[in-house]
């Protein structure tokens, strides 16, 4: 994670949950009243984000300490705990939420992630996520990702071209959009285009694209797709893909598969802190 962009999330996360200050943490505990808490799991999953609880601390008081118990991308059980936290008692408590909310949701993705790529069971196909992500949170829910064995597909519509349906629509053909988008971009912009049947993923191929998508087809179709597609061509398979269905991709010889629910619909890791 990039540590400028982290401290200025959390700023920001800050002055959303605290406002001008906290009430009740202020009103029950004396300024000089110090103590320890820790952060514990309560089921088993992947752990990410725990450098988030060293650098929201520090901005609410720099003289609390902070010790990581265990790394991102480890494995945690229930009852572990991950990190130890000493100083002033109002502001231990002043950060718990934010800090809970995002290691609790950073580590459901994490968890769900390494769930999806022990069930693909592939050495070939990497999973990865897409734009589907929590607005203002991306580079956290894509750093999770990763802290869960998966890579991260484009990080917005700023870093590589992906040509879809309407595009290909409004352009007439995919040869066209293509076309059309080489000459206005450099050669360092990779270009992705979205088909779904053999004749677009011809058309694809003599267009000589970066990446070709194949939305929403059966592993039978991928396939039979993929044998289409010259080796300097990256493939890719999205789309109606569960994590209960994932083994019947794992010998479709596709190179990536994204998956959105990698991030827009998690199940958050269930972790506490306890004084």
């Amino acid at each position: 994670m990039n540590n400028i962009k982290l401290t200025q999330l959390i700023k920001q996360f800050y002055i959303e949950d605290i406002g001008e200050r906290d009430v009740t943490s202020e009103a029950i505990f004396p300024e000089d009243k110090h103590g320890k808490a820790h952060f514990y799991v309560k089921e088993d999953g992947i752990l990410a984000g725990i450098d988030i609880i060293q650098t929201a601390y520090s901005l609410l008081d720099s003289s609390i300490g902070v010790t990581p118990l265990k790394k991102d991308g480890e494995l945690i059980k229930k009852g572990d705990v991950i990190a130890t936290v000493e100083g002033p008692m109002a502001k231990l408590l002043t950060g718990e939420r934010l800090i809970l909310n995002l290691l609790q949701r950073m580590s459901g993705i994490a968890t769900i992630t390494s769930k999806s790529v022990s069930a693909l069971n592939s050495d070939h196909t990497r999973i990865c996520d897409t734009r589907k992500t929590t607005p203002g949170l991306r580079m956290l829910e894509k750093y999770a990702v990763t802290c869960g064995g998966g890579y991260n597909h484009r990080f917005g519509l700023y870093d590589g071209v992906m040509i879809k349906d309407n595009h290909i629509s409004f352009c007439g053909s995919i040869t066209k959009a293509v076309t059309t988008v080489r000459g206005q971009l450099g050669h360092m912009v990779k270009i992705e285009v979205e088909t779904e049947t053999k004749e677009q993923v011809i058309e694809a191929v003599n267009a000589n694209v970066d990446i070709i998508m194949f939305d929403n087809r059966s592993p039978m179709e991928i396939k039979e797709f993929i044998e289409l597609v010259p080796k300097h061509i990256v493939t890719e398979a999205s789309g109606g893909i569960t994590l209960d269905g994932l083994h019947q991709y794992g010998d479709t010889g596709v190179d990536y598969i994204s998956l959105g629910f990698l991030t827009h619909s998690i199940k958050a890791l269930d972790i506490s802190l306890t004084i």
